[in-house]
């Protein structure tokens, strides 16, 4: 027996999510998706701010944004060891 999935994609990030950190799935005019991770710091005039964990901000067009979802905080960075 096989079975077949279709991925549904969901935006469930909305403005009120200003603070917290996202994915987004965006599609790029190439017809490729990319991923954007890193804390929303505004939604305004149909542009999502999301800075990245390398302190980049990233604007993504509201309109291009195929999935997005809340999600955990990252986890601390590690120290490199001395020894």
């Amino acid at each position: 027996m096989s079975y077949r999935f279709a991925a549904r994609l969901l935006v469930s990030v909305t403005p009120a999510d200003v603070g917290q950190r996202v994915s987004l799935r965006r599609r790029l005019p190439t017809g490729e998706y990319s991923d954007v991770v890193g804390v929303l710091e505004s939604w305004s005039d149909g542009m999502l701010r999301v800075r990245r964990r390398t302190d980049e901000v990233v604007e993504v067009p509201e309109g291009i944004v195929v999935a997005g979802k809340v999600v955990p905080p990252a986890p601390p960075r590690r120290r490199p060891r001395t020894e």
